[in-house]
């Protein structure tokens, strides 16, 4: 009995943890189609793990690009990507497609 008890404890405790965990994350989605960003501001809660899919869905490849992240991803067209970005304290941190950089910058707005 104490072995069951023990079992369904240490599960209890595991399910616990995993479920703290997946709180900690947030994931974002954002399309790029050949310089233009879908959509062009991306809102984030502050604090916790981003997760950014990137889809580009344009005909040339593209680069999303930021030296506030510290981030930088090629992607060739039809291909997606994840960017994950350690958690941030509230503010505004600017994106970018770096193959068209005469379109507007996108903004990733962490409160």
């Amino acid at each position: 009995m104490k072995k069951i008890i023990f079992a369904f404890l240490m599960l209890v405790s595991t399910l616990t943890s995993f479920s703290t965990l997946a709180d900690d994350k947030v994931t974002l989605e954002l399309k790029m189609k050949d310089g233009d960003m879908i959509p062009l501001v991306l809102n984030a809660p502050a604090n916790k793990i981003i997760r950014i899919k990137v889809s580009n869905i344009g005909k040339g490849p593209v680069e999303f690009e930021s030296t506030q992240l510290i981030k930088e991803k090629v992607l060739a067209p039809g291909a997606s990507s994840v960017i994950v970005i350690a958690p941030k304290k509230p503010g505004t941190y600017i994106f970018f497609d770096d193959f068209h950089l005469n379109k507007p910058k996108g903004q990733l707005i962490v409160k």
